[in-house]
């Protein structure tokens, strides 16, 4: 998986961050996976306040927004 999405249930923000993740790893053909942070106290902790929250290859990308065009040039360099 390339792509994670950080987030948790009944967010907003992470639901319309999943769209566009989901959207934009299909068009790539790139795997991407899905972490509730309120089963972590560390994430939670950690990311409690930016969510959503992508990481690319292991490393964050974006918060709070997910930028269709952003996310395609990381996963395409």
């Amino acid at each position: 998986m390339r792509v994670t999405l950080y987030g948790k249930p009944g967010c907003h923000l992470c639901d319309d961050a999943r769209v566009i993740v989901e959207q934009v790893c299909a068009e790539l053909g790139v795997g991407w996976s899905e972490v509730d942070i309120t089963t972590d106290p560390k994430l939670f902790e950690e990311y409690g306040e930016q969510i959503p929250v992508t990481f690319v290859d292991g490393k964050q990308h974006d918060f709070w927004r997910v930028d269709p065009v952003r996310l395609k040039k990381a996963l395409a360099s």
